[in-house]
């Protein structure tokens, strides 16, 4: 049978028990075996390799990816010389520059790499980031007039800048002088400053469009340097080594869920290197904080142990504590740093529990999650603003499909808003043409993320806008959302070879997904429901073999309630992970769906 008159089933999984089809990967058989060929691959790993549109040109460079292949041009970005000119004249004349900063990882890791190459350069770099509750997202005419009561002569924004266009102009009007690095979307005329730079900016031809902020600020870096030395600064002394800073690039493309091809994937592969050797202060002290050990840096260290912890400060505490965790070279002030981020994480969960569960009762009770709406928008009386943007994943996660939560303040009637969506339909476009249409107060951001700002008696009007502006996106979205598989394992072979194998194409993200293995037709064994929500247990095949196995958050969703009930006959798909407790080198499977064959019709 096919999907839409193309793929067939996998398994003949049309509708899993989230309600997704399962499909193979498509990979075209002439580039399989190319890349066998020119690169001596095993089948799987040359048929994943080519599901994932690596070229056969390009098969060494995404194995082993390098700078020196992938580095771009920092000329071939919009206003790149003209923003490294700027930078390298207040260095020179000694003029007070300040970096302003969004409040994630992002934001904090962009600013980082700023401090330490003005550092490197003899100069200090004061910080700014603005307050998640009393700022909002962004420059404002208030911060500018902040930055120049301070004495600033230029001010640097990163991760942030590139649509605030008044509150720019208002910088200029009070006689600063502004420089704008950023990725987000943006509107076609940018803001009138001395640059802005930006891979997504209307006219840049620089290819880059995938990179994070910190990815951006690190080919900056490279224009500073070739900037400094074309006016002779290195005569005489070594010019900073952009290179030891990597793990700061890989630390915002990670975090900030960025496309991992091409140049962005040579960044986080050869950050997470250097990120392995812990040599950053904040890092390393965050790290123990975290309760974990020094080692070989994955993605799993940014994306789950300490990107959460620095993004605490700016959901819930101060919003600078990341930057400067970051940007510090003090041991000292890393640890009293990392405690405090850690602490604010503890209870950073606490409220996003609380909230997560208000939301998921008060849609479940209105039924607009399964009424075929193509968004769902929720909105709750002093929801903390620096939660829903997590709240919204968690909820994207349970209903595959938009999700946009909402904090309204319950004093002044201003909701806070972040969306997260689904493959397929941009919401960011649509915050935009809610803003465009007077039905916001702000909105922004990309295609799988985006945050605003609304009156809350104009909830009801943004939510039915939304659903008339996506409306059009859901059927392909829908069509889209499967679970992609690249390989059918037995238990006995789901090994840590296996894992190992695979394990060349990472690090994983957008346009990388981890590799998908299905199990047919297994035993559940051993189920345990766990705290917050997750399942655990052993998956055996018909030779008794057996998996480590765990879903998470999924307890009361019917994938969990099918594990639960143990028993055999279910088919199952997931991502093997390293198991490393106590030195063990094994694997489990984390599992992403699960398909009962007597239900698939």
């Amino acid at each position: 049978m096919a999907d839409g008159g193309t793929l067939p089933h996998f398994l003949g999984v049309s509708r899993s028990l989230s309600g997704r089809v399962w499909r193979q990967r498509p990979a075209e058989t002439g580039l399989v075996r190319a890349h066998m060929q020119a690169l001596g691959l095993d089948e799987p790993l040359a048929r994943a390799l080519a599901a994932r549109g690596v070229r056969a040109d390009q098969g060494a460079d995404f194995l082993s990816p390098t700078l020196r292949a992938l580095f771009p041009d920092p000329s071939s970005f919009l206003d790149m010389d003209a923003a490294a000119e700027a930078i390298v004249d207040a260095v020179q004349a000694g003029a007070s520059t300040h970096v302003f900063a969004d409040y994630d990882v992002d934001g904090a890791s962009s600013a980082a790499l700023l401090v330490r190459w003005f550092r490197a350069m003899g100069a200090e770099l004061p910080i700014y980031v603005p307050d998640r509750l009393t700022e909002g997202y962004g420059p404002s005419a208030k911060a500018f007039d902040t930055l120049k009561a301070r004495g600033a002569e230029l001010v640097i924004t990163v991760d942030c800048g590139a649509a605030a266009n008044e509150a720019v102009a208002h910088a200029c009007a009070i006689g600063l002088k502004v420089v704008v690095i950023d990725h987000h979307l943006m509107r076609e005329q940018p803001p009138e400053c001395l640059a802005v730079v930006n891979p997504n900016r209307p006219g840049c031809n620089s290819g880059q469009g995938n990179l994070a902020a910190a990815g951006v600020v690190f080919v900056l870096l490279a224009a500073l340097n070739r900037e400094a030395r074309r006016r002779g600064m290195f005569d005489g002394r070594e010019a900073p080594d952009i290179r030891r800073w990597l793990d700061l690039a890989a630390m915002g493309a990670i975090c900030d869920v960025t496309g991992l091809t091409g140049f962005n994937r040579a960044l986080t592969s050869l950050g997470l290197r250097v990120m392995s050797d812990w040599a950053n202060p904040g890092l390393r002290a965050l790290l123990a904080a975290a309760g974990s050990e020094p080692g070989p840096a994955k993605c799993n260290h940014a994306g789950f142990i300490l990107g959460p912890r620095i993004n605490a400060g700016g959901r819930i505490g101060r919003s600078d504590l990341g930057a400067r965790l970051l940007s510090t070279d003090d041991p000292e002030e890393a640890r009293a740093l990392a405690e405090e981020l850690d602490a604010l994480n503890i209870a950073r969960r606490e409220v996003e529990r609380q909230v997560t569960d208000q939301a998921v009762r008060r849609v479940e009770a209105t039924g607009a999650h399964a009424d075929g709406s193509p968004v769902v928008v929720v909105e709750g009386d002093d929801w903390h603003p620096g939660v829903v943007g997590i709240v919204a994943g968690r909820l994207r996660e349970r209903w595959r499909k938009p999700v946009v939560v909402i904090g309204v303040d319950a004093v002044n009637g201003i909701g806070k808003g972040s969306g997260r969506s689904q493959p397929g339909m941009n919401l960011g476009r649509a915050v935009q043409a809610a803003w465009e249409a007077g039905v916001l107060l702000a909105g922004g951001g990309h295609a799988m993320a985006a945050g605003l700002t609304v009156k809350a008696d104009s909830i009801a009007r943004l939510r039915d806008f939304l659903n008339a502006r996506m409306a059009g996106e859901q059927p392909a979205a829908e069509a889209l959302d499967a679970v992609e598989i690249d390989a059918l394992v037995e238990p006995r072979a789901a090994t840590r070879a296996l894992f190992e194998l695979f394990e060349q194409l990472a690090p994983f993200g957008p346009a990388n997904p981890e590799p998908m293995f299905a199990l047919d037709h297994v035993t559940v064994r051993e189920p345990a429901a766990m705290n917050g929500g997750h399942v655990r247990c052993r998956l055996a095949g018909p030779d008794g073999a057996s998996v480590k196995a765990i879903a998470w958050r999924c307890a009361d969703l019917p994938a969990g309630q099918a594990l639960l009930a143990g028993g055999g006959g279910l088919s199952v798909a997931g991502r093997l992970k390293a198991d490393d407790w106590n030195g063990r080198r094994g694997v489990q499977l984390e599992i992403e769906d699960v398909a009962d064959p007597r239900m698939v019709g």
